[in-house]
């Protein structure tokens, strides 16, 4: 049984300009509720809130799909932080 501890958010910061905002991640799914992808916004707000399994789904949706994955750091962080 899955936890439903609904609670995390997925970050990105930019590796070779710390200075630029992070962006976070905000889940695209289909009609049935079915994983497609993840787009990164600037705002926080705005962003999905998700269950740590499902975070871990973006983040490695990100870290493949993403053209210059390797530009950015990736990470869970907890909503409050």
């Amino acid at each position: 049984m899955e936890n439903s501890d609904q609670r995390y958010l997925v970050q990105q910061n930019k590796i070779n300009a710390p200075e630029k905002p992070p962006v976070f991640a905000r889940v695209m799914r289909s009609k049935e509720g079915v994983f497609e992808g993840v787009s990164f916004i600037k705002n926080k707000d705005k962003a999905t809130v998700m269950t740590m399994s499902q975070a871990q789904e973006a983040v490695a949706w990100a870290t493949r799909k993403k053209s210059a994955a390797h530009e950015y750091t990736t990470k869970i962080i907890c909503v409050g932080q």
